[in-house]
C-alpha cells in the first residue's frame, strides 16, 4: 500500500521555461538566445549551483564572467527567475486531498535562487510534508543518492513510494530503487494513474 507520494517541482507542479531567460539575457549579454545555453553547458558551473556546491553569490559571479553581463546580484536573481510562469500543472484541491490521507514531498533538481522564488510565489508547497532539493542534500537526478535520501525522509519503504517526474530517466533511477513511478505527462494522466491505484 502506497504511503508516500512524491513529485518533482519543475514542469510537474510549477511550469517553467528556460527560453524566457534566455531571451531577457540576450540584450544585455554578448550572445544570442540560442547560444547562451551553448555557452552553459560548456563548463559544469549549472550542475556544481544545483548541488550546492557554489554558493548563490559565486555562482552570480561565475555566469556574469562567462555571459558578460554588468548587474547587481539582486538584478541577476529576478531575471534568473523569469522562467517560471503562473498558475500550477496541479490544482491546489488536488494536492490538498492527497495530503489529508499521504505524505507528499517533493523532490527536486534546483538552486538557491530558483528555490526561493518558488517558495515566495507559490503557495501550494504549503501542501509538503518534506522537501528534498538537490542543493541541500548535495546530490541531483538521476543520481542514486538522492533517491536513498528520499526514501530515509518518506519514513517509509521505497515500495510504499509514488514518484512522478517529467523526465523519464529519474523516473526509471526511481523504479531501480522499487518505487512505483510514472512520467508525468499532465494533470488528467497523472489522477488516472492515482484512480488505477486507489488513491483517488
Amino acid at each position: 500500500m502506497l504511503k508516500t507520494l512524491i513529485f518533482d517541482l519543475g514542469n510537474v507542479i510549477v511550469p517553467f521555461d528556460f527560453k524566457r531567460a534566455y531571451r531577457r539575457l540576450e540584450p544585455i549579454c554578448k550572445y544570442s538566445a540560442a547560444d547562451i545555453p551553448v555557452q552553459l553547458r560548456s563548463t559544469d558551473l549549472v550542475r556544481r549551483f544545483e548541488t550546492g556546491k557554489v554558493a548563490p553569490e559565486r555562482f552570480v559571479e561565475e555566469i556574469s564572467k562567462i555571459l558578460d553581463l554588468h548587474m547587481s546580484y539582486e538584478e541577476f536573481c529576478d531575471l534568473f527567475s523569469c522562467i517560471f510562469m503562473p498558475g500550477t500543472l496541479i490544482s491546489d484541491s488536488l494536492l490538498a486531498g492527497l495530503h489529508e490521507r499521504y505524505r507528499l514531498l517533493l523532490l527536486s533538481n534546483t538552486n538557491h535562487i530558483h528555490f526561493s522564488a518558488v517558495q515566495a510565489n507559490y503557495p501550494i508547497l504549503r501542501h509538503f510534508d518534506g522537501l528534498v532539493l538537490s542543493h541541500e542534500v548535495g546530490s541531483a537526478k538521476p543520481e542514486p543518492e538522492i533517491y536513498k535520501q528520499t526514501i530515509a525522509v518518506a519514513g517509509c519503504d521505497a515500495t510504499e513510494c509514488f514518484f512522478t517526474d517529467d523526465i523519464l530517466i529519474n523516473v526509471e533511477a526511481a523504479r531501480q530503487f522499487g518505487m512505483d513511478a510514472v512520467q508525468f505527462k499532465s494533470a488528467g494522466q497523472l489522477e488516472a494513474e492515482f484512480k488505477a491505484r486507489g488513491v483517488l
